[in-house]
């Protein structure tokens, strides 16, 4: 058996939190796998959230949410992450959000998300985690302007008050190419 890596390590943590009837976010829908993985997790009662900047990715992924029966608990749209306090219910909880930090892979590699909006979007959601709540972040900093959010994330999460989030930090460390690393807030 290999260590999970950071993307499969993501789902786990998400598995032991998310459950029927929740509220998660999807803050870079993508090719759409984190947030099939989610609605299947929240259920036919539950709710993802889901957004992307490029209404390709938001297709492709609408197409396997109604392939697979799982459209109806998922909204998708089509604006930056740094939007989600306009989508959000002020009396409910966001048990988890996810971010897979970088470019779409097989898209344009010039369209990335930025430390500022990223960042935007996390304090956002920190308020709306219940105990036990969790924002992951799976960071990809292996292109330009990658390294520039990969020290802003991690310089933000390092500040997190440690009395009210744990952040946890997980990535292999021997591994050429910058492997990408997962970062885990999660609220006490």
């Amino acid at each position: 058996m290999n260590l999970p890596n950071a993307l499969t390590y993501s789902h786990t943590l998400l598995t032991e939190i998310v459950g029927p009837g929740m509220t998660v976010v999807d803050a870079t829908v993508g090719q759409g796998h984190d947030t099939l993985f989610l609605a299947n997790l929240v259920g036919k009662t539950g709710r993802v959230i889901g957004f992307d900047i490029q209404q390709a990715a938001l297709d492709a992924t609408q197409q396997q949410l109604t392939l697979t029966g799982l459209g109806a608990q998922v909204e998708l749209h089509a604006t930056g992450h740094e939007h989600v306090g306009e989508f959000l219910d002020p009396d409910k909880s966001v048990t988890a959000a996810v971010f897979n930090l970088g470019y779409l892979p097989g898209g344009d590699k010039s369209v990335i998300t930025r430390p500022e909006t990223t960042l935007a979007a996390v304090k956002t959601l920190l308020p709306h985690l219940p105990r036990g709540g969790r924002i992951i972040l799976v960071v990809y900093a292996g292109h330009p302007g990658g390294q520039t959010e990969r020290q802003a994330v991690v310089d933000f999460c390092q500040a997190l008050p440690q009395k009210t989030y744990q952040v946890l930090q997980y990535g292999f460390i021997n591994q050429i190419h910058t492997p990408p690393f997962l970062l885990a807030i999660e609220r006490r």
